[in-house]
């Protein structure tokens, strides 16, 4: 399943609502935690589609078949989501202080998805996350049934952490564009 999205911030919307119809179609409710981690990421990665690149971009979302919640392996059933667009800018995350209202995005998409990276495809690039339907969270992730608040507070020890790196390696912690030392690990 996809879905078009042009570079206007009010696509962020229209993404969400699309995405809430298709778990609804694969019978993942609303009240789920899955479905509102789903929907957190969604409006991160548009997002970011949308702010940081203006470009056109196309929101990819691959759900298991008939709300199976494991498959006949006993294995979780992965939930997976993509956001292509032609930007070549490499995502890159930041370091964001305690009063900024944005910078915080790959951070919520670090802290919440069981799993997430991006490749470059084309001209430009995909971003993509995982979230195991049935499995507990990994290590620093967030427990299924968090609250934003709680990815919040996720994503501010994320970028402490990102910060703490890049003091140790003698930088300011304005942002990472273009800071090529610092260690971050894409799968």
């Amino acid at each position: 399943m996809q879905l078009e999205i042009r570079p206007d911030p009010a696509e962020v919307g229209r993404a969400r609502r699309w995405a809430r119809s298709r778990l609804a179609g694969s019978g993942i409710g609303d009240e789920e935690p899955l479905a509102e981690t789903l929907i957190l990421l969604v409006s991160e990665l548009v997002t970011n589609a949308v702010v940081h690149t203006g470009c056109p971009a196309v929101l990819r979302l691959s759900l298991p078949g008939g709300g199976a919640v494991v498959d006949g392996s006993g294995e979780p059933s992965i939930v997976r989501l993509e956001v292509a667009d032609t930007s070549g800018r490499a995502p890159v995350p930041r370091c964001a202080g305690d009063e900024a209202t944005g910078g915080r995005g790959l951070a919520l998409v670090d802290g919440l998805a069981d799993r997430w990276g991006w490749s470059v495809e084309g001209a430009g690039k995909r971003i993509w996350c995982e979230l195991d339907r049935c499995a507990g969270p990994g290590p620093g992730k967030a427990e299924p049934g968090k609250t934003v608040a709680d990815a919040a507070a996720a994503a501010a020890a994320v970028n402490a952490a990102l910060g703490r790196a890049v003091a140790g390696r003698g930088q300011a912690c304005e942002g990472l564009e273009g800071f090529e030392g610092f260690a971050f690990e894409v799968v």
